[in-house]
């Protein structure tokens, strides 16, 4: 049977960012949406080529494209909520639009405004990521139907060409850490971890 929205099972942030940064090898650059995805991102273990959004909704994914686009040799992957994601829409038709082969995108859908009091996002009410992924042009999107589908599914879009976009239906737990808000230096150290920045100089 087909995985949808309704018969993924609903896994745990935290554990599934630790799948995703266990199989990073070869310096891939991660973005994380506002609020949980990148507090999991952060927890479960820092990269210089981690970047941290703070106080935008829907950024990830037009941040994760550019730097996709910018450096095709290296595999980009963002992290956003099915709320932030919601916010840039219709981000998606572009990146389907400009297909960039490196650019796997993890929608990480709990059905809730999780970090400003749990208020329900349309995903509660039956909006498909997933779907609307396709309907953008997106072919290579899919829910993960479980921990192992997962893995697969990272997998595959580390070894294959892409856009990818993967959809995680989670529980309602929390985050396992909040990540220190200091812009400049999340900035400075993400450019330097790129190779855009080559300054000695701490930070």
């Amino acid at each position: 049977m087909a995985t949808t929205a309704h018969n993924a099972k609903r896994l745990h942030r935290f554990d599934a960012t630790k799948r995703l940064v266990a199989r990073l090898q070869r310096e891939e650059a991660v973005i994380g949406g506002i609020g949980h995805s990148n507090f999991d991102l952060w927890a479960a273990g820092h990269r210089p080529q981690n970047f941290y959004m703070l106080g935008s909704m829907g950024l990830a994914v037009p941040i994760a494209l550019g730097v996709a686009l910018a450096q095709p040799q290296r595999r980009v992957f963002a992290l956003e909520g099915d709320g932030s994601l919601l916010m840039q829409l219709g981000c998606l038709a572009t990146v389907a639009t400009l297909r960039p082969a490196n650019l796997a995108i993890l929608v990480m859908d709990n059905g809730t405004y999780q970090i400003t009091g749990g208020q329900a996002t349309p995903a509660a009410g039956g909006a498909d990521y997933v779907a609307i992924a396709r309907g953008c042009g997106i072919a290579g999107a899919a829910w993960a139907a479980d921990e192992a589908d997962l893995e697969r599914l990272i997998d595959n879009a580390l070894a294959t060409d892409g856009p990818h976009l993967i959809g995680l239906k989670l529980d309602d737990q929390g985050p396992a850490a909040q990540t220190e808000r200091d812009p400049p230096q999340i900035r400075d150290r993400f450019m330097r971890g790129l190779g855009t920045k080559t300054s000695k100089l701490p930070g």
